[in-house]
């Protein structure tokens, strides 16, 4: 371990354009720390706890104030009666 070597240091083969340089001692903590909260979220997940928990209760929907049936039907359009009254002229 060298303290002169830098944190990161170019990917020469990765997607990303730069990695942790374990000859660093940040690096290498880094690096470390990286792997362990890796592994802990891989066994949260097989476990299913924390945030990978399932809901403790299924969510209800959303109550409705009309219920739909395939029976009934939409109210029919009321047409207004016509009007007998004279033109007025002017």
């Amino acid at each position: 371990m060298n303290d002169d070597e830098p944190i990161f240091k170019r990917d020469k083969r990765g997607p990303g354009p730069y990695v942790y340089n374990v000859r660093n001692p940040i690096g290498l903590a880094l690096t470390a720390i990286t792997l362990i909260l890796l592994v802990i979220m891989l066994v949260l997940m097989n476990k299913r706890v924390g945030p990978f928990a399932p809901p403790s209760s299924p969510e209800r929907p959303p109550s409705r104030d009309w219920e739909w049936s395939p029976t009934s039907r939409p109210t029919p359009w009321t047409t207004p009666a016509p009007t007998t009254a004279a033109p007025t002229t002017g």
